[in-house]
């Protein structure tokens, strides 16, 4: 089969690989349609993932279609899916309590292990849900809208609650989306003015432009001094999400959305004189899926306006490589495999 492999940094290619034996029990044979292109990829393909050995096939916003299964599995051959793609052990603390999503020893497709940047990919049966009426496009957005839906669901923010998302990436902006149809009431702040005209413009949010002024002074305007309910942190950056801590209001919430490297430092007189409560949201689970699933069928998800992108397997060498450096329109790119 085709495959893109990330052979080392800056060097992608797209070579023959052999292609994946028939599925053991309990797993299924996809035939891969569509992959989306995820800030993590373009961090693989420059060298910035700590934890990622060489070569490896990307990708892990996938759909697709079942083309085999091994026993014991349910679903049947032409099943269009959507992947799940953190592998999780069924064992340990985190998967006893419902929370497969950090699970002690989770491998998530295209990082821990080989991707979907291909043909076809063995999957377990349980990480496979059926697609239900969504095309195969659409499918393969569920994935990176669930990080956000997830973080919105850890945030439990009341109805018409004051709240800001610091990032206009393409999970920044699924935070935002999910934040709103669950009636919060949504500003973006981000440094990108071009990326702040989209979301005004296109989806209809209110913005902060962090590029015009300190951050501070933004948030003590928009909110009378008081702050924001719920804060949702999905830059990436150590340095905003140390400075988000001053954006909660007392009783307030903030939730780290995006991972960074380094220690966090926060000022604990600060922290505790609002009683503020940190969340950390890692990944998603099975009802982030189906919430957004469901949000994608019923048109609440712009997704016409936020697949700005696209490319085919043999040409996502090039355009990937090109796309880690031109960001300009760009919100999320989209492989067509099959």
């Amino acid at each position: 089969m085709k495959a893109v492999v990330c052979r080392s940094p800056g060097e992608l290619v797209l070579e023959d690989r052999p292609a994946p034996g028939a599925p053991p029990a309990g797993w299924a044979l996809v035939a891969v349609s569509h992959v989306g292109i995820c800030g993590t990829d373009y961090h693989i393909f420059e060298g910035k993932h700590p934890f990622l050995a060489y070569p490896r096939i990307m990708g892990h916003e996938v759909s697709g279609t079942i083309v085999e299964t091994g026993g014991g599995v349910g679903l049947a051959v032409g099943e269009p899916v959507v992947i799940n793609p953190y592998l999780s052990c069924g064992k340990c603390i985190a998967c006893r309590h419902g929370k497969p999503n950090c699970c002690v020893r989770i491998e998530v497709l295209g990082v821990h292990r080989d991707g979907a940047m291909c043909e076809r990919i063995l999957v377990p049966a349980q990480n496979l849900y059926p697609a239900n009426g969504l095309s195969l496009a659409d499918a393969a957005a569920v994935e990176f809208l669930a990080i956000g839906a997830h973080a919105v669901r850890r945030a439990r923010g009341e109805t018409g609650a004051r709240t800001l998302v610091i990032g206009a990436g393409p999970i920044g902006l699924g935070t935002a989306i999910f934040a709103r149809i669950a009636g919060l009431d949504v500003t973006l702040l981000d440094m990108s003015s071009e990326r702040l005209a989209f979301a005004e413009n296109e989806l209809g949010f209110q913005a902060l432009d962090g590029s015009r002024g300190p951050v501070s002074d933004l948030v003590r305007e928009a909110t009378s001094g008081e702050g924001f309910d719920v804060v949702f942190d999905a830059t990436g950056n150590t340095q905003s999400v140390q400075s988000a801590f001053a954006h909660v209001a007392h009783g307030g919430t903030l939730v780290l959305v995006s991972v960074v490297k380094d220690d966090i430092v926060f000022s604990d007189p600060e922290f505790h004189k609002r009683e503020m409560t940190l969340i950390g949201s890692r990944n998603a689970l099975r009802a982030d899926f189906d919430h957004v699933a469901a949000s994608i069928r019923n048109g609440a998800v712009p997704l016409a306006k936020l697949v700005t992108h696209r490319t085919s397997l043999a040409d996502t060498p090039r355009d990937l490589a090109r796309w880690a450096h031109e960001k300009s329109g760009l919100i999320k790119a989209v492989i067509e495999v099959g």
